[in-house]
């Protein structure tokens, strides 16, 4: 083969030029390079993107194309089938070889695909891990609660230390490429992005800023801070990770180094983060269908109801419960919700209204940066029961009490439901007990400015406790 016949290296869910196995094995071999991104949403099992996580992608492949540019690269964009276009691309090019990194679930489907194409081809097909801290099956039987499975995996040897960056790339010259707007990932008329413009810095440096920042000013007292949304006291990193703009390598390693300045629960805790991702990845790879199928079989006859007014108003924030109408008109602003939020929202969807959980979960498909194809799935299918470790069914997150312990002062709430500022603190997460009087001071009127509770919480807990112990095995 010539020494000018090129390779490809066909990025996904691994946006960054730093601890990418596949750019850095492809760029090794001294040969030209394409770099190539596929728009696939055609492929059986691969899943489009919501709203929101399209907004994403568009930003961070625009980044990624100008950090490629900077070392000599261009990022290559085709849309259609991947088992189609690589093959076709390889064939086009003379290309001699293709790097990715791998990933799970369906897309490992389709990657399977690609493979046979190339191999049927003569073309060699080089696939690398980069995007888990350990692979599926690499300590045996996948196991379905997760703290025996993080003790297992921390028995394993440490995850390796990050590649570096590749200094240079070599593009193989009038590759055709579509170009980024044709796509329309941004929002047009409306163009209702201006709250995650406001929120986020997609891209390879906006991560390592994002870490930094968690490193330096967070770390310290993430074990505490972590479940109050009135604070600056998580990582942010969800949808970095989720679009592989920083590997978990990265951040595993960041996060050991500064053992010297933070506690060492505040770490494992955090660490422990990272292993849940693990355990969803294993459990995606397991079940690909996640996001369709009850992991557990005995909720498949689950009596789940179908109020679509109820569903709209919690959608929209407008249950009359403050800590809940205010996590998901942060979701609608931001495209992100606090962890700690996401089980009280899922658990009022699933439990308080009876609503299925694959409601919630496409709906947040929809609306969060981060929407990912093991958390999202993994994470309702926990809140509802009816997945691996589950929540157990009797519990039922009290929205009222999660407000007073995890937003005392009802700053979050206020942010967001400004219709309640003026309510006091005692009040803000169930001002339905002020008095007349109280509600005309603050300027509420229950049913108009803001609403009544569309359910009562004593009243649904019973009648979720009654519908889950026909199921609960």
């Amino acid at each position: 083969m010539s020494d000018q016949a090129p390779v490809i290296v066909w990025f996904r869910d691994d946006l960054r030029i730093a601890d990418n196995p596949a750019l850095l094995a492809a760029s090794a071999t001294g040969r030209p390079m394409v770099c190539l991104f596929v728009r696939d949403e055609e492929s059986k099992g691969i899943r489009p993107l919501g709203g929101a996580a399209k907004w994403w992608l568009g930003e961070s492949l625009q980044t990624l194309a100008n950090d490629l540019q900077e070392l000599g690269g261009k990022l290559v964009l085709r849309t259609g089938k991947a088992a189609s276009v690589v093959p076709d691309i390889a064939q086009e090019t003379g290309a001699v070889g293709v790097c990715w990194n791998r990933r799970y679930g369906a897309a490992a489907q389709v990657d399977e695909k690609v493979e046979a194409a190339l191999q049927n081809s003569g073309i060699v097909a080089d696939s690398f891990q980069a995007n888990l801290l350990f692979e599926p099956g690499v300590a045996g039987k996948t196991l379905r609660v997760f703290t025996p499975f993080w003790k297992r995996m921390r028995s394993l040897d440490a995850p390796r230390k990050p590649h570096p960056r590749p200094k240079k790339l070599t593009q193989m010259r009038a590759v055709q490429s579509e170009s980024l707007s044709q796509w329309q990932l941004k929002p047009h008329k409306p163009d209702w992005a201006g709250g995650l413009r406001e929120a986020w810095t997609p891209g390879e440096a906006g991560a390592q800023a994002a870490l930094e920042h968690f490193i330096d000013d967070v770390l310290d007292g993430y074990g505490a801070n972590r479940d109050r949304p009135d604070r600056d006291g998580t990582s942010r990193l969800s949808p970095h990770l989720r679009f592989g703009e920083i590997s978990p390598f990265q951040v595993w390693h960041a996060v050991m180094s500064a053992r010297g300045d933070a506690p060492s629960s505040d770490i494992e805790k955090f660490l422990a983060e990272l292993g849940w991702r693990e355990f969803n990845y294993q459990l995606l790879h397991d079940a690909p269908d996640i996001a369709e199928r009850n992991l557990q079989p005995r909720f498949d006859g689950f009596g789940w109801d179908s109020d679509k007014a109820a569903v709209q108003a919690w959608q929209q924030g407008c249950t009359g419960y403050p800590i809940v109408d205010a996590a998901m008109r942060d979701l609608w602003s931001t495209g992100f919700m606090h962890n700690r939020l996401r089980m009280v929202v899922a658990s009022f969807l699933v439990k308080h209204l009876l609503i299925d959980w694959r409601v919630g979960e496409q709906w947040f498909w929809g609306t969060l940066v981060d929407a990912d194809f093991a958390n999202n799935p993994a994470n309702w299918q926990w809140v509802a029961g009816a997945g691996a470790d589950a929540a157990p069914y009797f519990r039922i997150f009290n929205p009222i009490l999660q407000g007073e312990k995890f937003d005392p002062h009802g700053d979050f709430v206020r942010r967001f439901v400004p219709e309640l500022a003026d309510v006091p603190d005692r009040y803000v997460h169930q001002p339905w007990k002020l008095s007349p009087v109280e509600l005309a001071s603050a300027g509420v009127k229950l049913g108009d400015t803001y609403p009544e509770p569309i359910i009562d919480h004593d009243f649904a807990r019973r009648r979720a406790l009654a519908a889950y112990d026909k199921v609960k095995g």
